[in-house]
């Protein structure tokens, strides 16, 4: 068992390689050795505010360094980091705040244009919180609205002792609270340890090749108050003493730009970004060539698709790798075999230490058939399940037994013992009594030539209890209309999978880590075709990462 707190990983990459670039976001860098400095500060400035072990500090933040900087200092306290998304509004960051009972709340950069850290004041000033803390030393630009508020400038704290011993904190207690999407329900909080988390980030030795003596460059393009950034970059960076190159907010343009300024080699994002990329570059050529540094791409979201996976090597001369996992199990649970020929569409098979089972749905009993084609939900257990679900007893029961963690996606597995994702439980359409996997037919559809993006979703129907429907955003120039599409999709899918509704669309909602919400596109009565609009991001969705292509962490709960 991998032992202490997760906060080591600092201690020991700062001792080992303090001089090495730890972080770089625009034009501020900051070393192994830099990173400790600040960290340790923080830490000490937060105990002089009654911070303590064991005490449920929020962190609001982009990707700054600021984020890192608040991360490993809550922890080497022996804190909890309890990671908010920063497109949050106000509401929710007080229901957030209030159920897990959060001492302190950190907050982003406080700059005049930033709403987010005005809905995070609005939202601490609702909830029972007691400190409210802006994570900036530049009280010059600060939001009038955050100016009553402490500032690190403010409590002084580069004259805070740049030291602080980490906490002797047992693998078995709670290093982060993570929050679950929400999407069938409230949100719950997943606990997870600091033994879940270390054992997570030193598995990227295994599954990415990391190597502190040869260490890679990564580009973080999702936020880190997600589970796949905190562990597939932050905290793996940190472990292995790598080098993170931070985005506050993806644009293909500027990752490509980041890409070959810092010859960055790891890249982790969702199938969203990986299509944009793509975009840019089919668009200009010539950009593919910033791409040229990259060692490793990994996708996490909802389901890559094959063309996007096929138009990636093409265009940017990378295989995506694939794999799996959820925010309840730290996230990474299955991974594509590195030096294996890639399966495309394969999530891989379970990380070292970790099993996986098919269960018949609804039930914790492993499916009987030995049928490579046989469906069950999928089941995870390894030393990545989290606790339980913070102050939910009820919850937690209803997802762990005996260790095993069921995680309300279908899937299947190959004679190789490759496993591969089918759709969400709670995506399955049931038309006339047949099951249709939306996944299924949005593969199909993605095949058709004037077609960028699609989502599928069952819709009420009187008749059959739910009609299929497509959600499609067509590629630049096309002129199809939805009868055609159906016509198309009709001749290749069996009668009751074919969608009998098309709804053209400028955009796909999608949350503010990829995920297409489905939710949002399957409400209200029928739908029939539309002429083309637009749908806008839903931005203040908690963002998930379930079902994945890679580690994305499965966040719906």
């Amino acid at each position: 068992m991998t032992h202490g707190s997760l906060a080591l990983f600092l201690d020991e990459s700062a001792s080992k390689f303090p001089e090495r670039t730890a972080l770089v976001h625009e034009d501020w860098t900051l070393t192994y050795r830099e990173l400790h400095e600040s960290s340790s500060r923080l830490a000490g400035l937060l105990v002089h505010h009654g911070v303590g072990v064991g005490d449920r500090v929020a962190l609001s933040c982009p990707n700054t360094p600021w984020f890192t900087i608040a991360y490993f200092a809550i922890l080497k306290i022996g804190a909890v980091v309890v990671p908010l998304n920063v497109l949050l509004k106000a509401s929710d960051v007080a229901f957030h705040l209030d159920l897990v009972g959060a001492k302190v709340m950190l907050c982003g950069q406080g700059r005049l244009d930033h709403e987010p850290e005005v809905q995070a004041l609005e939202g601490f000033r609702a909830s029972r919180s007691e400190t409210f803390i802006v994570l900036t030393t530049d009280t010059v630009a600060l939001a009038p609205e955050l100016s009553a508020h402490p500032t690190l400038g403010s409590l002084s704290w580069q004259q805070v002792e740049p030291r602080w011993e980490t906490a002797h904190t047992g693998g078995e207690e709670v290093a982060a609270l993570l929050f679950t999407s929400g999407t069938t329900g409230v949100p719950k909080a997943a606990e997870l340890t600091h033994h879940n988390l270390r054992c997570n980030a030193e598995a990227g030795e295994v599954l990415f090749g990391a190597d502190d003596m040869n260490p890679d460059t990564y580009l973080a393009t999702l936020p880190l108050s997600h589970a796949f950034g905190q562990t597939v970059v932050q905290n793996t960076a940190v472990a292995f003493g790598a080098t993170v190159v931070l985005l506050e907010h993806f644009e293909e343009h500027r990752a490509l730009d980041l890409l070959e300024l810092h010859r960055v080699t790891f890249l982790a994002g969702v199938p969203t970004m990986y299509w944009s990329l793509c975009d840019a570059v089919t668009q200009s050529a010539g950009l593919a060539r910033k791409a040229a540094s990259l060692r490793m791409a990994v996708s996490g979201g909802a389901p890559l698709a094959e063309q996007v996976h096929h138009d990636a090597h093409r265009l940017l001369g990378i295989n995506i790798l694939q794999g799996y996992g959820l925010s309840e199990t730290s996230p990474v649970a299955a991974f594509s075999r590195i030096g294996y020929a890639p399966k495309v569409g394969s999530i891989g098979t379970p990380v070292p230490g970790v099993r996986m089972q098919l269960l018949e749905p609804g039930t914790w009993e492993p499916i009987r058939s030995v049928d490579p084609m046989a469906i069950g939900e999928i089941a995870i257990k390894g030393p990545n399940v989290m606790r339980g679900y913070y102050d939910d007893p009820q919850a937690t029961r209803a997802i762990l037994q005996d260790g095993w963690l069921r995680t309300g996606d279908l899937g299947r597995r190959d004679v190789d013992g490759w496993f591969y994702v089918v759709d969400r439980v709670s995506d399955v359409v049931i038309r006339g009594g047949y099951n249709v996997y939306p996944s299924e037919v949005e593969a199909v559809l993605c095949g058709h030539p004037e077609i960028e993006r699609v989502a599928v979703a069952g819709i009420p129907d009187e008749r059959l209890g739910e009609e299929i429907a497509a959600f499609v955003v067509l590629r630049e120039g096309a002129r199809v209309d939805a009868d055609k599409i159906i016509a198309w999709a009709r001749e290749r899918l069996p009668a009751y999978k074919y969608p009998r509704s098309v709804t053209f669309l400028e955009k796909l909602p999608v949350s503010p880590t990829g995920k297409i919400l489905k939710r949002v596109l399957g409400r209200g009565t029928s739908v029939t075709t539309s002429p083309r609009r637009s749908l806008e991001a839903s931005n203040g969705e908690v963002g998930s990462l379930r079902s994945l292509d890679l580690i994305g962490p499965r966040t719906d709960g």
